[in-house]
């Protein structure tokens, strides 16, 4: 859509939809909310990119979160900014953000073909002269591909822009589900199912070496783990777990140090000194967690909180400082926030995203081997491109 808008403000735009209305995938962004960008500085948006940031640097710079912003704004729709420097549309309504996109295209005489499903991109002499839909042949010399990558299928994202991209000689990339859950072999995630812990510093590992680290909030799923800090991790295991070398730690307790989670304990087992040690642990950790972690721990669950040894006590605190789960796969496309993967950047022009091999070929969004982390970030790649691929292509 926003490459349409900026193509027709230089000659006639034709935006063929195969849905029956614009913007599908848009409708389910930040929960229904559409986290439209994130409110940081070009230079940013690059460090938050995990697949070829370098190739972003024209189009970050061309169109920034700012002029995103200030984008949206002068088409009526009011913003706000909130944790983490994401922005959302004031109404909390992703509709909203579609319908401004919607004025864009009706401000530029954009005429949208709607249930019109592109099947072929006509190719003479190295240059484009056409596009073959279910409803006939459009005459054009210049073609952008913004289909999207194979994330949420049901939205319409069913892989159709690479297949066009492979037609026309074009290199794609293996193809990832990326920022998803993560699934585990133990079988107590299903047991905590629901359980949300904030404020834990997540590590994964590829056997002994730290892959992704950081901060945040987590779910425990049937399968595994999901959550915000998950889904970024997800992110540096792609095309590894079937190795069977990735792990997890979870520090339960990151504000604490060893020392002082070991004193928090003394502290805890001298209170409850006459109790279990199963019903000991109630201050420091969820419900559901207790018997997980007493069960790991191998202090039996009916010693006398009094009775724990300085070893049990420090085995404990290992294990809170580094509670694991052995990774072995993430989930599917059909819950995927993007598609890591793509067209090759190396066959694409980064100033104007025209291809390299085919003249009047553009390519925009997550089509291309380009991905970033939450926050905004994928949806500020989609504007940034798009915004280039239209000013080239119109």
């Amino acid at each position: 859509m926003i490459a349409a808008g900026f193509a027709a403000e230089k000659s006639s735009v034709v935006l063929v939809e195969k849905n029956e209305k614009l913007g599908k995938k848009l409708y389910i962004t930040g929960k229904g909310r559409c986290n439209l960008t994130n409110a940081s500085s070009p230079a940013d948006c690059i460090e938050n990119v995990a697949g070829n940031p370098d190739f972003l640097y024209s189009a970050f710079y061309g169109f920034s979160p700012d002029d995103t912003i200030a984008f949206f704004n002068s088409l009526g729709l009011k913003t706000k900014i909130e944790r983490g420097n994401r922005v959302f549309p004031i109404s909390d309504k992703a509709s909203d953000v579609i319908s401004a996109l919607k004025k864009h295209l009706n401000k530029n005489n954009v005429e949208v073909k709607l249930n019109t499903q592109a099947t072929d991109i006509l190719i003479s002499d190295g240059k484009i002269c056409g596009v073959r839909t279910t409803n006939g042949v459009i005459n054009t010399d210049s073609v952008i591909i913004a289909t999207g990558g194979l994330s949420y299928p049901t939205t319409g994202s069913t892989g159709d822009g690479y297949i066009f991209a492979k037609a026309a000689k074009h290199t794609v990339t293996k193809l990832y589900p990326s920022l998803v859950s993560l699934t585990a072999e133990e079988s107590f995630c299903r047991t905590l199912r629901g359980l949300s812990l904030k404020n834990v510093k997540l590590t994964i590992y590829d056997g002994e070496k730290a892959l992704y680290e950081n901060f945040g909030e987590m779910l425990f799923t049937d399968s595994g783990i999901s959550g915000p800090l998950v889904l970024s991790a997800s992110r540096a295991v792609l095309g590894k777990t079937e190795r069977g070398r990735i792990s997890a730690a979870i520090d339960l307790k990151p504000a604490l140090t060893h020392e002082e989670l070991s004193n928090r304990l003394i502290r805890d087992f001298g209170k409850y000194q006459n109790k279990n040690f199963i019903n000991a642990l109630s201050d420091l950790l969820p419900a559901a967690l207790i018997p997980i972690i007493t069960s790991l721990s191998e202090i039996p669950n009916e010693k006398k909180a009094h009775s724990v040894t300085k070893q049990e006590r420090e085995g404990l605190v290992r294990l809170l400082k580094r509670f694991p789960l052995k990774i072995n796969g993430t989930g599917g496309f059909n819950e995927a926030v993007i598609t890591s993967g793509g067209v090759s950047v190396n066959e694409i022009n980064p100033g104007t995203m025209e291809s390299k091999l085919v003249k009047g070929l553009y390519f925009a969004g997550e089509v291309i081997d380009v991905d970033g982390y939450t926050g905004g970030f994928n949806l500020q790649i989609a504007f940034s491109t798009g915004f280039l691929a239209g000013n080239g292509a119109g």
